[in-house]
């Protein structure tokens, strides 16, 4: 998986815009790299288009969109970007952070309205770093259907996916111009193929255990809930071509995997008035600090795992969610009338599981101060039938990576550009900062589209003008 440097040769094949990946930021590199008047072929190594996104919500971070004032959420670009720099604590590019403020929402509306993909979002989705209710996702919040309406919409602008196809190689001039790729298909056959301008969408690199204990070891003994092809192929090509990178120990984690099932359990639990609690009945964290942070905290409780506890009424409504409603389906969520017969289903002391839930009430009613600092005032108190299911942390997917300009131009350390780079998604440096404990819900599918369609564009206009 190497940069081969040479003089330039001829191809039986060419295209103005080589896009390798198919997830949520190769399709959407795609779909703009048409509307800007490219000829592009997107290469994916899987047999179908799926990706980390697949693996997801489908929830993508943006702010002032129309799908945000036709369900009555004010919001602008301003706010995003603050709501980024104060979870970072301005530890992250705050052009790149401007960048994607800004275009966050006229690029779901451009999905949305240009190409049919249904997203919507509602008041509740807020906390977590988020000030404003600004997650976009499909109406049964999964992922594996946002790649399916992306695929739909890359069908009807005849965009050419050619599945089962990897990139082994690119062939690289001495000025870092990428003039070509190598393709292994699932046959063994191999391809080479000219091009006038690539467009990085490889996703990060959580499944290259090599890299994740180097670079994030807190986290490397963790399970890995991510797609087994982000192994940093993207990340390595620009490193080899000279391109700086940034923040490569900064990543996702998950809190809320639910194990051993391996369901993703939607933070709404939490966000509705939902407790954490350990092994042995107690809490251990504020809940709702740090989505993507608390998972290190989760794997230091005994035996790695923690359980979250809710009622009837968040359980309803988390049903929307499809893999919600495939954990209750499999009998997953453990129910009971009162704590302490709930506290017998989940093998834990009844006795302290019982104070926890009645000291969360006493905290709802201004009673006693949270030690963790939870602000419970804006919450409500659990009410019978209780639920809990069993979850652990796990790596979902890496955030630095190559650093880019304005343009999605993959970048030098002297922020001059690389001839016909670009790099949209987990492949590019994201805005969560050094470390796993400021990463804002939907960022990961933000940085996918947001900078998949700029990626796109660019890339398409260079083309036309070589």
């Amino acid at each position: 998986m190497t940069v081969i440097k040479s003089g330039k040769h001829s191809f039986d094949i060419n295209v103005s815009v080589a896009i390798i990946g198919g997830g949520a930021c190769g399709m959407t590199a795609a779909l703009s790299a048409k509307e800007n008047g490219a000829e592009c072929v997107i290469f994916e190594q899987d047999k179908v288009p799926y990706g980390s996104t697949g693996m997801s919500y489908g929830a993508i971070c943006a702010a002032g969109s129309q799908i945000q004032k036709s369900a009555g959420i004010e919001d602008c670009a301003d706010d995003l970007y603050e709501d980024i720099l104060s979870i970072t604590n301005s530890k992250t590019d705050p052009k790149l952070a401007r960048l994607l403020a800004d275009l966050s929402g006229p690029t779901v509306d451009w999905l949305h309205q240009k190409h049919a993909i249904n997203l919507t979002t509602e008041k509740s989705w807020t906390g977590l770093g988020h000030r404003k209710a600004r997650l976009h996702a499909p109406p049964n919040r999964s992922g594996e259907t946002l790649m399916s309406m992306l695929s739909a919409a890359c069908s009807k602008s005849e965009v050419d996916i050619l599945t089962q196809a990897r990139v082994v190689n690119l062939f690289a001039d001495g000025t870092g111009n990428i003039y070509g790729l190598r393709v292994e298909r699932s046959d063994g056959a191999i391809e080479e193929i000219g091009t006038k301008s690539v467009i990085l969408a490889t996703c990060g690199f959580g499944a290259n255990s090599d890299w994740v204990s180097n670079y994030m070891p807190e986290i490397a003994n963790a399970l890995y809930y991510g797609h087994e092809g982000n192994r940093g192929d993207g990340i390595n090509w620009g490193m080899e071509l000279g391109a700086d990178t940034g923040d490569m120990s900064s990543y996702q984690a998950l809190g809320s995997l639910a194990y051993p099932q391996m369901l993703v359990i939607p933070h709404t639990l939490l966000i509705s008035g939902g407790l954490q609690v350990n092994n042995n009945g107690e809490r251990f964290q504020n809940e709702l600090d740090d989505i993507s942070g608390q998972s290190l905290t989760i794997l230091k409780q005994p035996e790695a795992i923690c359980w979250i506890v809710y009622d009837e009424k968040a359980h309803q409504d988390a049903l929307r969610f499809e893999e919600y409603l495939s954990a209750f389906n499999l009998g997953v969520p453990k129910q009971a009338e009162t704590p302490a017969a709930l506290a017998e289903q989940m093998k834990i002391p009844s006795e302290n599981f019982t104070k926890t839930i009645q000291a969360s009430i006493n905290y709802l009613a201004d009673k006693e101060t949270d030690p963790f600092g939870r602000d419970f005032s804006t919450g409500r108190g659990l009410e019978a039938p209780f639920y809990a299911i069993r979850v652990t942390g796990a790596l979902f997917h890496t955030q630095g990576g190559l650093c880019i300009d304005h343009n999605a131009a993959v970048v030098r350390p002297d922020k001059t550009p690389l001839p016909n780079l670009f790099a949209g998604g987990g492949a590019a440096r994201s805005v969560s900062g050094p470390s796993c404990q400021a990463y804002l819900p939907g960022m990961g599918l933000c940085t996918a589209v947001t900078l998949g369609r700029l990626a796109g564009k660019s890339a398409a206009l260079l083309a036309q003008d070589i």
